[in-house]
């Protein structure tokens, strides 16, 4: 677990290494953006991946009962959730899913909350879906968001709203929802009968003293309308595999579910996923911390580093997630220019802010799961632009 050692992902087909024709961006530009990192896996991951690999027969798989007892284990011993067998459902991804939600549990027209700035392809997913994004704004103070509670009902009763989309960690703003937060917003959705989709991708990425709360488990009620997305595609750097959990206790909101994979043919998982997931659940804990340590100190070093030597950007306060939010609007340039001047002067390729949606103007999000060198250039870099 040398998470200090520099890797050489370039000429790899790494979208975020080798991405730069194919997303029309400067090929010279440090890559800071797509959310993968830029460290190995756990090597339990790595060591049963290789004999299945030197096994040689790949044909149809399917998934153990150790692999739904390496899930169980997992959201109990890190995260004090108990589920049951039942409640889980392979997944071909945490988008997939969130698609898939959407079309089981709600009709054309219905309006589906979202609170911007957030993960953009939830708004894509509504609006493919032929449903209507209905945007509860997070609220900005300072260098921290909360959640407006009177717009959030409102919304939900002015829109016909069916489903809510939860970010659980915040991408992009790295919030780690409090409890009390939690449970505002699901009495909210109980009283209006709303479905909730808890996308928690980023739940292993909280940092002292926040931690991150499963939604579902704060109140037995909620598991009959909350519906948990999670994978260990983010905490273990396994997103080529293309296999995530979908977590209810509901079994009409499952069969439905279900039905829509179906309906589409998507139906089998892959046994190199199956094997990846199964050790990372199993194994994983001392991976998991000592990465949220090194990833920690990352976080301490752009902090520091900001305050002294960039006083025209402001971060936000990051709770969770490995993705810091960076404010560039004293710069009173244009998102074009700001995005042009990052890419172009500095050398750096981050998310633009804009895409996240409402309240994103002004910002860009930056990837800091990966070495302190690397990291560290960059940001010497943006100083060196911005002082030209």
């Amino acid at each position: 677990m040398n998470f200090d050692q520099k890797l050489e992902r370039k000429h790899t087909n790494s979208i975020k290494w080798d991405g730069h024709q194919m997303f029309k961006a400067n090929p010279e530009a440090l890559p800071l953006w797509v959310a993968d990192m830029d460290f190995k896996s756990d090597e339990h991951i790595v060591s049963a991946l290789s004999k299945l690999a030197e096994f040689g027969v790949y044909g149809y798989s399917f998934e153990p009962e150790s692999y739904f007892e390496a899930v169980r284990g997992w959201m109990q011993r890190r995260h004090n959730w108990t589920i049951e067998r039942n409640w889980i459902f392979s997944t071909p991804g945490v988008v997939s899913a969130v698609n898939a939600c959407i079309l089981a549990l709600s009709n054309e027209g219905d309006g589906v909350l979202i609170q911007e700035p957030v993960y953009h392809p939830f708004k894509n997913s509504i609006k493919y879906n032929k449903r209507v994004p209905v945007i509860n704004p997070l609220k900005l103070e300072g260098s921290h968001y909360s959640i407006d509670f009177n717009d959030f009902e409102q919304k939900i009763m002015q829109e016909q709203v069916k489903l809510f989309i939860l970010c659980s960690p915040h991408n992009p703003v790295g919030r780690v929802w409090t409890q009390v937060e939690l449970t505002q917003m699901l009495e909210i959705c109980s009283k209006h009968q709303v479905i909730v989709v808890s996308d928690e991708i980023h739940m292993d990425f909280a940092y002292e003293p926040h931690k991150h709360v499963v939604a579902a488990r704060l109140n037995e009620r909620y598991q009959d309308f909350v519906i948990t997305l999670v994978a260990p595609s983010k905490s273990f750097n396994l997103a080529t595999f293309k296999l995530s959990q979908l977590i209810t206790s509901n079994e009409d909101f499952m069969t439905k579910i279900k039905h829509e994979y179906e309906r589409l043919g998507l139906h089998g998982q892959n046994q190199f996923s199956i094997v990846a997931s199964e050790m990372a659940y199993t194994h994983g804990d001392a991976y998991m911390d000592a990465l949220v340590e090194t990833l920690k100190k990352n976080i301490d070093w752009v902090n520091a580093y900001v305050a002294t030597e960039l006083p025209q950007i402001k971060v936000m306060d990051i709770e969770g997630t490995y993705l810091m939010w960076l404010d560039f609007r004293a710069l009173n340039r244009t998102q074009k220019d700001l995005v042009d001047f990052l890419m172009n002067q500095a050398k750096l390729w981050l998310n633009d802010g804009s895409m996240f949606g409402e309240g994103g103007e002004g910002f860009m999000r930056v990837n800091v799961a990966t070495d302190l060198e690397t990291l560290k250039q960059a940001f010497h870099q943006l100083k060196a632009a911005l002082n030209d």
